[in-house]
């Protein structure tokens, strides 16, 4: 206890400011920690230990009332006590197998479904077909980390043996897949996209994927992350941008987003702690489902930021993602943060009854001719009455809160992977890569922790009072601080293609609900999808 307390004291004292911080003072503190730091460790750390106690000293000019509690795990608002309703799934009788079988490659859950309904093609016969096609851009795209094909043979036969018996477990019965490679499965190896791991097994069957298996769903692949869910860079390389193979496909859930647009699954399953099912998703034209933080247990997931994590489907449509996450959303009662809310998704709920707004003060920062801005006008021309609303953005966010977040956590997280120097086999070991960020992130005091989280109980009540007048916030995915402030806060985000910008690759809006509200963000992306083409164009050298 006395190595934290000596920090706060060594990094808060009036005398000893950001500019008398001497390289010298790092090394001596270390070992204080317990942890053995080299020279040219210890330089990498510096400017960024700098740059923290700037941060500090932002935070320490704002009031915190005796009353504010801490944020722990998460502040959210009241548990939601809706019942869960029975969902109706129908299928099209009508649906015929396409002439050539290629155009597979991008028929959406319910089309696939009614196939194998109608007797069109076995889901053995599916797998097939997506496992070729990983085969064959996989490595184009550096998108797969390892192939489940017996995993995947041996599900596609039991659903093709339900179906022949009359038992049908929903949409996802027969569907192919993947999951980011840091869920566990028995069996198979657990990477997290890292060197250091790259042989792990884990003998626990993750909560998603065992959610999965009880639905029916066909398990192809693990996809690539960046390493320990950084970036798009892991052992293997750098996964690709399907619109541009120069391109990363951004991260961390970076094979799921390359891989389900480029019509290699139907759908994968992505995490995020601070972007990452949006910034793939957007980066390459995948409709990600960023849900309620707790929404789904996170039992079998490495662990990044416990008070962050989050699982979501990464889709090519609104519609697959409403239906990807009725069967996922819950918990084992494994992990202390989920909990069972309901989802009570009806697509055929009048879409013009939702209060809807789009964040002002955002948008007026893009010329008026901006993609973004085009949406809202396509929304108005179809009837809905967009309100403006003015989202808080510095005057709520006036320091690095989730920076200090993720480092404290994270850095627990990986605090053996530090202190034993397994961060040396690291593949890449730049400043801003994990290694020196663990290792930064272990002088963040606990005082300065525990009042980030304070902050953070402020910032999560001045959200919830601002979103709880609509059902529905639209914002560009990036601008301002929106993506740090919901990650913190819990909200549930909608990400979806909006067309190509200027240099040919994706661009995105982003749909922000209240708490367990994902349904209303699913109806009004589901009704934007489907009076507007931009989900429906994929990337040509995957067709």
């Amino acid at each position: 206890m006395k190595y934290v307390l000596f920090l706060s004291f060594l990094l808060s004292i009036k005398c000893f400011s950001q500019d008398t911080l001497a390289v010298s003072d790092l090394k001596n503190s270390a070992k204080l920690l317990d942890v053995n730091f080299t020279d040219k460790e210890i330089e990498m750390m510096y400017p960024d230990i700098k740059d923290n106690l700037a941060e500090y000293k932002k935070m320490h000019l704002l009031k915190l009332d005796n009353s504010v509690g801490m944020s722990m795990i998460q502040m959210l608002s009241p548990l939601p006590s809706t019942a869960q309703k029975e969902i109706t799934w129908t299928y099209n009788k009508t649906i015929k197998r396409p002439n050539n079988i290629n155009d597979l490659a991008f028929y959406n859950i319910n089309q696939l479904g009614s196939l194998m309904r109608n007797k069109s093609i076995t889901s053995t016969e599916l797998t097939k077909f997506f496992i070729q096609r990983l085969k064959k851009f996989g490595d184009t795209l550096h998108c797969v980390v390892s192939f489940t094909e017996d995993i995947a043979m041996q599900q596609a036969k039991q659903a093709d043996e339900l179906f022949k018996k009359g038992i049908d477990k929903g949409p996802l019965q027969g569907i192919p897949y993947g999951l980011k490679d840091l869920f566990s499965i028995k069996g198979t190896k657990t990477t997290w996209g890292a060197q250091p791991y790259k042989d792990q097994t884990i003998e626990v069957d993750a909560y998603v994927y065992t959610r999965l298996k009880e639905a029916g769903a066909v398990l192809v692949a693990k996809f690539t992350l960046g390493a320990l869910a950084m970036g798009d860079y892991w052992f293997g390389g750098r996964t690709r941008n399907p619109w541009n193979l120069e391109k990363g496909s951004s991260g961390s859930s970076a094979g799921s987003a390359s891989a389900t647009v480029a019509g290699l699954v139907p759908f994968a399953i992505g995490t995020e702690t601070h972007g990452s099912i949006i910034s793939p998703s957007h980066t390459c034209g995948a409709t990600g489902l960023r849900p309620t933080f707790g929404s789904v247990s996170r039992t079998g997931a490495m662990a990044l930021s416990w008070s962050l994590d989050k699982i979501g489907p990464i889709c090519r449509s609104a519609e697959d993602a409403a239906t990807v996450f009725a069967f996922i959303h819950g918990t084992d009662g494994e992990d202390a943060c989920a909990m069972n809310d309901a989802f009570n998704y009806s697509p055929k709920k009048d879409v013009k009854k939702l209060k809807i707004a789009y964040a002002k003060n955002y948008f007026e920062k893009l010329d008026t001719s901006s993609q973004e801005w085009t949406v809202i006008k396509q929304l108005k021309k179809l009837g809905l009455d967009i309100k403006e609303m003015n989202f808080p953005d510095s005057e709520a966010y006036q320091f690095d809160m989730i920076g200090m977040v993720i480092g404290a956590e994270s850095a627990a997280a990986f605090d053996e992977f530090t202190r034993t120097d397994l961060d040396d086999q690291m593949t890449k070991q730049n400043r801003y890569d994990w290694p020196n960020y663990f290792r930064t992130a272990r002088t963040i005091p606990a005082v300065e922790y525990i009042n980030t989280n304070r902050h953070r109980v402020l910032l999560m009540k001045k959200i919830n009072a601002v979103m709880k007048d609509y059902d529905v916030v639209i914002t560009p995915s990036f601008e301002g601080k929106q993506l740090s402030i919901t990650n913190l806060t819990g909200h549930p985000a909608l990400c979806m293609p909006i067309g190509l910008n200027k240099q040919k690759v994706p661009n995105s809006i982003t749909f922000l609900a209240n708490l367990y509200q994902e349904e209303d963000l699913l109806l009004l992306g589901k009704y934007f999808q489907e009076h507007t083409d931009y989900d429906d164009v994929h990337p040509p050298m995957f067709k």
